[in-house]
């Protein structure tokens, strides 16, 4: 009988993280190299992966390093290219490339407004694709969304919101192409509100008195609990488990 714990190991698998040169993306990284996976990082800021790099290194698996902007195709298919090119095989991608902005709908931009579709949406998409390609059977897509793909900010996020419900309905989707056909299993996470680069700017008290008014836990998230949840996902723990939005959130989106 096998062991449960065996379910959640990675040991000679390949994950493609986008968005991986800082916050929750670096944490994915390294956490999915502690479950025994071979990393590929890519982010606009290559500079910054030098340390994600150390930090999968430390934990006895491999890396790679590719500077990918998500929302030029052919930098994805470069990007899907440079993995099976340095691995030959690619196995997992976690799709968390993303900007955001807090902007009242009648200032927004068109240009920026679209630069937000173009990354979180469109890029997810087009990683999905490069990497779709070369995916086997048993492999796992993860998206992350966000909790406010399901239910309102306390900010004004028209992009950001409407780019993350686009995702999550580009998992349904994506799911139902090729989980049965292709062996692909396509989820989402939708994170609450962690610690990261997107909540730094946010004002610490306000932020805490919509947590504690919205969330049964009442508090930010922590790295360990996204991570958890993301080597589930990428897993054969969760293997029977596909088009599903898994909501990370302290119970907001319930509340």
């Amino acid at each position: 009988m096998e062991n449960i714990l065996d379910l959640f190991r990675l040991d000679g698998r390949v994950a493609v993280v986008t968005g991986a040169s800082s916050g929750l993306g670096a944490g994915f990284a390294v956490a999915l190299a502690q479950a025994g996976a071979d990393v590929v990082l890519a982010a606009r800021r290559a500079d910054r992966l030098r340390d994600v790099a150390q930090a999968v290194g430390a934990t006895g698996q491999r890396a790679i390093t590719v500077a990918t902007d998500v929302s030029d195709p052919e930098q994805c298919a470069a990007l899907a290219e440079a993995g099976m090119d340095a691995f030959g095989r690619i196995d997992i991608l976690i799709n968390n490339a993303g900007i955001g902005t807090a902007v009242p709908a009648l200032k927004e931009r068109p240009d920026d407004f679209r630069r937000v579709i173009d990354v979180n949406l469109n890029g997810a998409y087009w990683a999905a694709q490069a990497c779709g390609r070369a995916m086997k059977p048993g492999s796992s897509i993860v998206n992350i969304a966000s909790v406010l793909g399901i239910i309102k900010s306390y900010m004004p996020q028209a992009a950001y919101a409407a780019s993350k419900a686009g995702l999550i309905g580009l998992t349904r989707d994506l799911a139902q192409q090729w989980s049965g056909r292709r062996g692909i299993r396509v989820n989402a996470l939708a994170p609450g509100y962690f610690a990261s680069e997107m909540t730094a700017d946010i004002p610490e008290e306000q932020l805490m008195g919509f947590l504690r008014q919205t969330s049964p836990l009442g508090r930010l998230g922590v790295q360990h609990e996204l991570d958890a949840a993301v080597v589930f996902l990428a897993s054969p723990a969760s293997e029977y488990i596909t088009g599903v939005t898994l909501a990370v959130d302290g119970g907001m989106s319930g509340h």
